[in-house]
């Protein structure tokens, strides 16, 4: 590929490399590379399913020793919320009142969605500050008739000139009406901080956000730090990063070259994946990643708190034997007994998978191999029953070189043109909520460079349209896909009211985001 001069100044000024821009120009050639799943991790067979006994022991546990650690709970914020109104953007598009009622709109389109949103309009957080600000702008609003004041009320949330909800950040959406206040998502982590990220009454958070957007996140954080730091006898400790640029991918159009704007190339974020260089940048012992809109009312934070606690208790635990056997794997004189009994709590406990070649390696070869799987980043991840919500879901996965690994993947990373994956992938028993509990340093409390635990294969190839002309773009291997491939991995199952997300507008009105 030939660059011209502004070609190569523009890669550089994102950090790029020539290199890295036709490394990702020949990916394209593959459009995207398929997992090879084995089997669905089930109760018993990778993932873990905890009595309540041993729930309560990981509570005390962490507990116990979460005032020496640090801890971060870091949480993707970047996305807009334009995909939780398309339903609306749909009825804006497409329904003519000089034509039709509302009503028969959604009937001859079979739209339950659209009737569901207006039937019960009045619970949404943001519906009485719709209803000022429409009666604002139109003096006559009580004399509309319903059909007007619904098509208005859309409107009013949806359009640039009025509230432009679709262009706010998810995380400072109105989310929850309480009494005498409305939260978003944004103030909800923090309350949920408070009840087991903090230590000695401080909690540290991490948003990783678009960088037009920080003033905003700044902003909201001003108006709302003192009253919730009162309210939960926490003092909080807030920053921000942005997917950096370096992370960029060069878009193409069908026939695979380079995609330019007024002669330009163009460069696309990369998706969430991208964020594990902003996760690396993370001083912690322990990180809790959560997505934005995965929150509750308060009425249910301590039930989510149980299973966080519960979860962060058994990596500890679990992460304080690996470091024993890492430590000891160091000495000169380890043991064929000790040898055995790593491999056995690699087996066990990691869910790592030996070969039946092991037990004939010289014992200086089963040591390096060891040593090779134990020092590495652990993350719990917490999985709910299969209920046909939207995420990935837990896999045992055998790789190229016939290694098998438990893996998060999602259902694009699955060719389902072949029956015995499709078979696999349907028949799944639990997804992946986003709850994952990271431990991200080595026994020595050195941090680990997670971007050497990438699988730099699993990436995805999307088609998309800008200004009418339709391109690909390349999207890296998601940050809990992909991006902790080669982590060690425990899957634990945790219930569904874990898994609060808002993918539509109309997840708002579910019991865990209505106070009553």
């Amino acid at each position: 590929m030939n660059y011209s001069t502004s070609d190569i100044k523009h890669i550089e000024s994102l950090g790029l490399t020539i290199e890295e821009v036709n490394k990702q120009l020949d990916s394209y050639k593959f459009e995207s590379s398929y997992v090879n799943l084995k089997a669905s991790a089930t109760i018993g067979d990778g993932i873990i399913q905890l009595s309540d006994k041993e729930l309560n022991n990981y509570i005390k546990y962490f507990e116990d020793e979460k005032s020496v650690l640090s801890i971060v709970k870091f949480t993707p914020a970047s996305g807009a919320a334009s995909r939780m109104f398309k339903i609306l953007h749909e009825f804006l598009a497409n329904y003519d009142p000089q034509k039709e009622t509302i009503n028969s709109y959604i009937n001859k389109n079979k739209i339950t969605e659209l009737f569901l949103f207006f039937v019960t309009i009045e619970k949404l957080p943001f519906h009485d500050f719709a209803v000022d600000k429409m009666r604002t702008l139109i003096a006559d609003y009580d004399l509309l008739n319903l059909d007007q004041k619904r098509l208005l009320f859309v409107k009013t949330l949806l359009e640039e000139s009025y509230l432009n909800y679709s262009n706010i950040p998810k995380g400072l959406l109105p989310f929850h009406k309480y009494k005498n206040h409305i939260s978003t998502a944004f103030e909800e982590h923090l309350f949920e901080a408070a009840k087991y990220a903090s230590v000695n009454g401080k909690a540290v958070l991490h948003f990783t956000i678009t960088k037009m957007h920080l003033e905003q996140f700044k902003s909201k954080l001003t108006a709302i730090q003192k009253s919730v730091e009162s309210k939960t006898n926490t003092s909080f400790e807030i920053s921000f990063s942005n997917q950096e640029s370096t992370t960029d991918v060069i878009a193409v159009d069908l026939k695979n070259q380079p995609f330019r704007l007024n002669e330009k190339l163009l460069f696309r974020p990369s998706g969430h994946g991208a964020l594990i260089k902003n996760l690396n940048q993370i001083d912690a012992d322990i990180v809790f990643v959560k997505n934005v809109d995965n929150v509750v009312v308060n009425k249910y934070l301590d039930e989510i708190a149980r299973y966080k606690k519960a979860l962060a208790g058994l990596l500890l635990n679990i992460q304080k034997q690996a470091f024993a056997y890492a430590e000891a794997l160091e000495s000169k004189d380890v043991s064929k007994d000790e040898i055995v009994e790593i491999a056995g709590f690699l087996a066990q406990k990691l869910n790592i998978k030996i070969s039946s070649q092991f037990e004939k390696y010289a014992n200086k070869h089963k040591i390096e191999f060891l040593k090779s799987k134990i020092n590495r980043p652990i993350r719990v991840c917490g999985m709910v029953k299969n209920e046909s919500e939207p995420g990935g879901g837990p896999f045992w996965v055998k790789h190229e070189n016939g290694d098998v690994t438990l893996q998060i993947v999602e259902a694009s990373q699955v060719d389902i043109n072949l029956k015995n994956q499709k078979s696999i992938l349907t028949n799944a028993t639990h997804f992946n909520p986003v709850d994952i509990i990271c431990g991200v340093k080595n026994y020595k409390g050195e941090a680990f460079d997670l971007e050497q635990f990438i699988d730099s294969k699993t990436y995805f190839v999307t088609t998309k349209t800008k200004y009418g002309r339709k391109l690909k773009t390349l999207e890296r291997p998601g940050l809990w896909n992909g991006g902790m491939a080669n982590w060690n991995t425990i899957f634990v199952e945790v219930p569904i009211i874990t898994f609060n997300p808002v993918k539509s507008v109309n997840d708002l009105l579910k019991f865990t985001h209505q106070v009553k």
